[in-house]
């Protein structure tokens, strides 16, 4: 599903090279939960990133489902991300402005979805989660529990098949965490592939490999 050769990410920096990955070969197969592993500052979310198409690599080759993701221009990476990837944040990052319903049926807008099948869609979101009766409601309203569900449904509502989480259990406290993780084991068994960037040894034992940083390099 996912082939990484030689990938780098560096910025100039008074006219030398500042890495924050390097040399990275890695291989993830559909169906996968791969949790990714390091200190702060060893280009966990860098990498995240790179594989969400969030950001681009300096250097290297990526191919998705076969497709050459470096050799796309920005408006077919754009359509294969919309198509293939949901993501799920630390931080939530859901639209104040709208409620519940409106956030999770925001990737369907940039889809042009028919408005019947767009709350259709959200309705099953709804009830998949059990916050239908939070669905008017705004995200200051809710819990940092059911905010992260709101995320999760949002980035599911699409059916992507590669699911990324940077920290998802980071601002949950540990029962709120832990039903978060077993959510996305069953989502897993359900056939989506999950990458995870997580501290947490207990969070990447759900998963089915671990894939350890250290300064921007794989070293486990």
């Amino acid at each position: 599903m996912i082939q990484l050769q030689k990938i780098a990410k560096w910025y100039v920096n008074g006219g030398n090279k500042s890495y924050i990955l390097r040399d990275i070969h890695l291989k993830i197969l559909q169906g996968e939960f791969v949790s990714i592993m390091g200190p702060s500052g060893s280009g966990k979310s860098t990498l995240l990133n790179i594989i969400g198409m969030l950001d681009e690599p300096s250097e290297g080759l990526y191919f998705f489902d076969e497709q050459p993701v470096h050799q796309l221009k920005e408006r077919q990476r754009n359509e294969l991300f919309k198509k293939s990837i949901g993501v799920v944040f630390q931080a939530y990052n859901l639209i104040d402005e709208l409620t519940v319903a409106e956030n999770i049926e925001t990737p369907l807008l940039y889809q042009q979805v028919k408005t019947s099948e767009r709350k259709a869609l959200v309705a099953d979101m709804l009830d998949r989660f059990q916050i239908v009766g939070k669905k008017d409601l705004f995200p200051n309203q809710l819990s940092g529990g059911q905010q992260q569900l709101v995320g999760i449904a949002r980035a599911l509502i699409a059916k992507p098949t590669l699911l990324l989480a940077d920290e998802p259990t980071g601002n949950l406290n540990s029962k709120q965490g832990e039903e978060i993780m077993k959510l996305f084991k069953q989502l897993n068994e359900d056939g989506v592939t999950i990458i995870q960037v997580t501290h947490s040894e207990k969070n990447a034992e759900y998963g089915s490999r671990v894939i350890e940083l250290l300064d921007g390099q794989i070293v486990g």
